[in-house]
């Protein structure tokens, strides 16, 4: 059996900073420091700072008055800044910067008088997060009849989800487009996404079957796995060895292995260590440069 190992895969920029900025805050601070959601969407990611003295919650109202509290990568809604403002809370702002930047677009098209769209999927932290930045209406990227039934010539303007399928979401914006004739369509899926998935593309036309290492609450992990899917590239989405289907692969020649901008490397290594390879091989698409420096007082 050969492994072909995409690049680029795992962390990506926004990753990177979220976590250094719960690492910062436990070492300045020391434990506990809370977590406002899951930092990113990886259990072993979570685990590993929660041994540290990190404590996730979903809820601000769940952390004492005067803690240090950070705020995920995926962004979360206004009020739940201000009730941490109001519980004399700390607060260390993790938010992706490209997220970030929707919430800025979104408020910014709003104060226009425009009506925004946001594709994405309901419920997602992210979505959550810039739903609550002004009022908007939520359109889902595989289902044209969630598009709302205004008058053609309402001003629109269309926000994404960060990690959304680049196919799926291409599919639905040219659909907003036919249908509003004065409509603003921004592309916001963020670049770890877009490359990943041009590298599940590529790799789809060599192998038999591709694992994506990742987390089932991780969209664009899923992202990742439907794609491949619908190359006609059987897949599996596992976060360990435990959830891989080994049977269903034994007998591929070639299998790929990425990963979502939310697995650490070790859980990519401990897999191809399981599978025990013949042969380990390795397919470049872009080299990623992208870094979100921690401007000084952000800890």
């Amino acid at each position: 059996m050969e492994v072909l190992i995409s690049a680029p895969r795992g962390f990506c920029a926004g990753v990177v900073r979220a976590i250094d900025l719960v690492e910062l805050a436990l070492k300045k601070y020391g434990a506990p420091v809370y977590i406002k959601h899951q930092i990113v969407h990886n259990p072993h990611v979570v685990s590993d700072l929660e041994k540290k003295g990190a404590i996730t919650v979903e809820n601000v109202n769940e952390i004492p008055n005067g803690s240090n509290v950070v705020f995920s990568a995926h962004g979360s809604p206004p009020d739940d800044f201000k009730e941490a403002r109001k519980k004399g809370l700390n607060i260390i702002d993790a938010v992706c910067p490209l997220v970030t930047k929707v919430h800025n677009e979104a408020k910014k098209y709003s104060s226009l008088g425009k009506k925004i769209i946001l594709v994405g999927h309901d419920g997602h932290q992210e979505v959550k997060g810039t739903m609550g930045q002004t009022e908007m209406t939520l359109v889902d990227d595989k289902n044209v009849n969630s598009i709302p039934k205004w008058n053609s010539d309402t001003e629109v303007v269309v926000l994404t989800q960060t990690t959304l399928s680049v196919n799926d979401t291409q599919n639905i914006t040219s659909a907003l487009e036919r249908k509003f004739t004065n409509s603003i369509i921004r592309n916001d899926i963020c670049y770890a996404t877009t490359n990943r998935q041009e590298a599940v593309k590529q790799m789809a036309e060599k192998v038999d079957a591709i694992l994506v290492i990742g987390a089932e609450n991780s969209s664009n992990c899923n992202r990742l796995k439907e794609l491949s899917e619908s190359l006609g590239v059987p897949s599996q989405l596992a976060n360990n060895t435990a959830e891989i289907n080994y049977d269903s692969i034994k007998n591929c020649n070639v299998i790929g292995i990425t990963s979502g901008a939310s697995t650490p490397e070790v859980l990519v290594q401990e897999i191809i260590e399981y599978l025990r390879p013949t042969k380990i091989s390795y397919l470049t698409t872009i080299e990623e440069d992208i870094t979100f420096t921690i401007r000084e007082g952000t800890v």
